[in-house]
């Protein structure tokens, strides 16, 4: 019965370990936005805007950017919930957007993500 409860025990601990958000993880996974987007001091808008502060920011509000309108017009302020169903399925989420990326639908990747983007205030110093 020990053997059962100590299994049980490191089964809920390892799964527990496997939804924790890694910065560090998070930042190859963003090597793929990196293609579109930059982040960090000095970042600047590109193909897509630079999503220094995202977390927390309005929607289609990146200073200099050209977004699209349905994006300008989507009244969504990025917070973690927000973000992780936009980077699932972006063209779901904000019909008409010009982001043109299938998603990102691993779950564990986009907690990395989302774990590595909070890190940047507006700024784009760490935190």
């Amino acid at each position: 019965m020990l053997k059962v409860i100590f299994g049980a025990v490191l089964a809920v601990m390892a799964a527990g370990e496997a939804s924790a958000q890694d910065a560090a993880a998070g930042e190859k996974v963003f090597g793929v936005c990196k293609m579109c987007h930059q982040i960090g001091e000095g970042a600047k808008n590109a193909v897509g805007p630079a999503l220094n502060g995202i977390i927390g920011r309005k929607a289609g509000t990146a200073p200099g950017y050209s977004y699209s309108d349905a994006n300008k017009n989507s009244g969504i302020t990025w917070d973690e919930a927000t973000f992780r169903e936009y980077i699932k399925d972006p063209k779901a989420k904000v019909p008409g957007t010009k982001m043109v990326y299938a998603g990102l639908k691993d779950e564990q990747k986009t907690n990395d993500l989302v774990a590595f983007l909070k890190q940047y205030d507006a700024d784009g110093k760490k935190k």
